[in-house]
């Protein structure tokens, strides 16, 4: 039987990785052949060796998991925001336009501009503060305008995992070097475990991808301050971190950054939850999963 070709860019981000841990056991691999490409292997800004290896390949399927993700080293690096999380994208976009492909796509809750007070449907208009926002919203922009009928898009918000570099590795490596800890306690938000995330893409392509804008977090409406709070807490728990450090809440004019964030960027899952037919995830139920797979590498 001929396998269908799955290409995964952004293979060594924690998305990626997380995807690899799980795909043998996910039942897809019997029928599908999974492709990881990283940045080593491909570089996505270069629109002549990205088609070559697609047309080498000819994947059935894109999930594009690649991007360029550091929000403040992006306001002065135009440039390289855009090529990753625009023109590659379109790149990408092209081709499958022209070889029957479908194209899966990882945004972001920085597309809004984080003024309403209730979660952000899918339909919501995208204004974002951002480089790193505006980037990701070009695009989706290329996705609409040269596969409409072919790309999924999935939002997804405070992604973290026991691989790479994340707010929840951040957190925990502070809290054994400082004394105490100042974290942003006025911007609102959902964590969301790579677990989850994954988790979703596999039912995705197992059931045959629907296309259209889709929101994916692990349910919660926390700031920052509150995040890094529970993550102490549950590394105490597991033995992580020996004892509580102080954690002072801070303001965001009092934590200054280059890139603007919004504050309040809370996703609405509803309807991801009732179309693909996906259970519900606890934020703090996933938080532990991670907590536990970080602690269980430092034992290793």
């Amino acid at each position: 039987m001929n396998k269908n070709n799955i290409l995964i860019t952004g293979a060594k981000g924690q998305l990626g990785l997380t995807l690899e841990h799980y795909w043998n056991n996910s039942g897809l691999a019997r029928n599908n052949e999974l492709n990881l490409y990283d940045i080593d292997k491909l570089d996505l800004t270069v629109a002549g060796s990205v088609e070559k290896e697609l047309n080498s390949i000819k994947p059935r399927t894109i999930l594009n998991t690649a991007a360029y993700t550091s929000v403040d080293d992006a306001e002065t690096d135009l440039d390289a925001a855009f090529a990753m999380n625009a023109t590659a994208v379109a790149t990408l976009a092209g081709w499958a336009a022209n070889n029957d492909c479908f194209l899966v796509h990882i945004s972001t809750d920085f597309v809004f501009d984080g003024t309403k007070s209730v979660p952000y449907l899918p339909t919501d208009n995208a204004s974002p503060l951002s480089v790193y926002g505006s980037s990701k919203l070009a695009g989706e922009a290329a996705l609409e305008s040269w596969l409409p009928e072919r790309h999924t898009i999935i939002r997804t918000s405070w992604l973290y995992s026991e691989y790479g570099k994340n707010f929840v590795q951040t957190m925990l490596r502070l809290m054994k070097q400082k004394d105490e800890l100042g974290v942003v306690a006025d911007q609102i938000g959902s964590p969301t475990s790579t677990h989850s995330l994954v988790a979703l893409l596999l039912t995705m392509l197992g059931q045959g991808i629907k296309p259209g804008i889709y929101h994916w977090t692990d349910g919660a409406s926390v700031s920052w301050y509150e995040f890094a709070k529970a993550i102490q807490q549950e590394a105490i728990d597991q033995g992580l971190l020996k004892g509580k450090i102080p954690i002072k809440p801070l303001t965001t004019k009092e934590y200054a950054t280059p890139a603007v964030r919004p504050a309040y960027s809370v996703l609405d899952r509803s309807e991801t939850l009732s179309d693909i037919g996906i259970q519900a995830k606890d934020w703090q139920q996933e938080l532990r999963l991670v907590i536990k797979q970080i602690a269980k590498r430092t034992e290793d």
